[in-house]
């Protein structure tokens, strides 16, 4: 597949925290639009978020979420103990990013 060169006009202080984020998640500025073009094509839409931390708004609206969703379903609650595998285990999977 030939490849092609495409510019991109965008304010110098966004261009420069994009870097920084690709950086952080461990790619390049050219790989996330690669990624970002493929994946709008594919599925006619935008169809992800990549981030590198969640907000904490982020985080309280997903757990909303979550809890409506429990409430309404048959799911049994966790115990107190499955929380605190769930926490031990996300712990250990953020040491192993750092």
């Amino acid at each position: 597949m030939a490849q092609v060169s495409m510019t991109v006009r965008m304010d110098s202080k966004l261009k420069q925290q994009f870097n920084e984020l690709c950086n952080e998640i461990g790619m390049s500025v050219n790989t996330a639009i690669n990624i970002f073009a493929n994946a709008v094509v594919k599925t006619r839409s935008i169809p992800f978020k990549i981030t590198a931390y969640p907000s904490e708004d982020t985080v309280l609206r997903d757990y909303y979420e979550f809890r409506r969703e429990v409430a309404s379903s048959d799911r049994p609650e966790l115990t107190m103990e499955e929380i605190n595998e769930e926490i031990r285990l996300a712990r250990q999977e953020m040491t192993k990013k750092k």
